[in-house]
């Protein structure tokens, strides 16, 4: 082998090297955030979600369901960027759900006023 050849064999095995380095640190992290948010888009559904925001958790669910596929092929970056889309659909649906929750226990709560009022006017005469 001549010097020549030496180096560039030594430059492409250092690159093979680093694009399996590479490979590897992007599987921790895409593996991280799908389960991240798929912990989200559970606890969006636990929240009501699906009742309150069918739209959004079906976009949540529909984007898990392709980051899953992409982390099997390997595409780790299109994982990561499908589970990062899936989590901000699911605090959304989750965001609703609260949002429908909370008012749902003011009107209760005016509704007991209401009640209250009336008792009282009609003790009053």
């Amino acid at each position: 082998m001549t010097k020549s050849s030496t180096h560039w064999f030594s430059v492409l095995c250092g690159a093979a090297v680093l694009l399996t380095v590479g490979c590897t640190s992007l599987k921790t992290p895409a593996t991280a955030d799908v389960a991240v948010s798929k912990e989200a888009v559970d606890n969006a559904a636990g929240a009501g979600g699906s009742e309150y925001a069918p739209v959004e958790m079906k976009a949540a669910r529909d984007k898990m369901a392709l980051a899953n596929k992409a982390m099997a092929g390997k595409n780790y970056k299109l994982a990561r960027d499908l589970a990062s889309q899936a989590q901000a659909d699911a605090k959304l649906a989750q965001s609703k759900a609260n949002s429908a929750n909370a008012q749902a226990a003011a009107d209760a709560l005016q509704d007991d006023i209401r009640v209250m009022r009336e008792e009282l006017e009609r003790q009053n005469k």
